[in-house]
């Protein structure tokens, strides 16, 4: 019998200069996906991704970072749905969320993109948001800021201690999600 397949996909852009900012939540908390998995993500050029596929028990889990800027995400999320043929509800996104205060973190069935860029994207190349997600907190950029200046900066340090805790928080409502679904994955997971 074929294994039920489930994608994490986590939002960020790829390279040095981005590590660690704001718009890199989804990144970082696939780090702590791949540590609870023992996975290591490795480059998929045809499907525009780091990706790594973890068998636990009846269940194929796909782990996701997009390589194509987070303007882009949709491309890899598009090839990589289309690769392993899943239905929505087993597709889950983890990104950033300047609405939500830092640190908070917010699981949700659906939703529309909102003012993300990467979640535009997706919508834009599927054609629709009826996909679970995860949202992480990173609060608004003060009065005045640039947002493009703010999302793709990093934490000052008194944020550090927070975004630590959220990154874990989401990550494990991310398994929760594999393991029990989303309604159980909402009750656990939205802080």
């Amino acid at each position: 019998m074929a294994k039920e397949i489930y994608l994490i996909i986590g939002l960020g852009n790829p390279g040095e200069k981005y590590a660690h900012t704001r718009h890199n939540a989804g990144f970082e908390v696939m780090v702590r996906l791949e540590a609870h998995y023992g996975a290591k993500l490795k480059k998929k050029i045809l499907l525009q991704g780091m990706t790594a596929e973890v068998a636990d028990g009846e269940k194929k889990i796909v782990l996701c970072e997009p390589t194509t800027y987070m303007n882009r995400s949709g491309e890899c999320v598009k090839r990589l749905k289309a690769r392993f043929q899943v239905p929505d509800e087993r597709m889950l996104v983890i990104y950033d969320d300047i609405d939500l205060p830092p640190g908070k973190v917010r699981v949700r069935k659906n939703g529309g993109p909102g003012t993300h860029n990467g979640m535009r994207s997706i919508a834009e190349q599927l054609g629709e948001t009826n996909f679970p997600r995860i949202r992480v907190g990173t609060g608004d950029r003060p009065a005045g800021q640039d947002l493009a200046a703010w999302v793709l900066g990093h934490y000052e340090p008194e944020e550090k201690a927070v975004m630590e805790e959220a990154f874990a928080h989401a990550a494990e409502a991310a398994v929760i999600w594999v393991n029990e679904g989303i309604d159980k994955a909402m009750q656990k997971g939205n802080s």
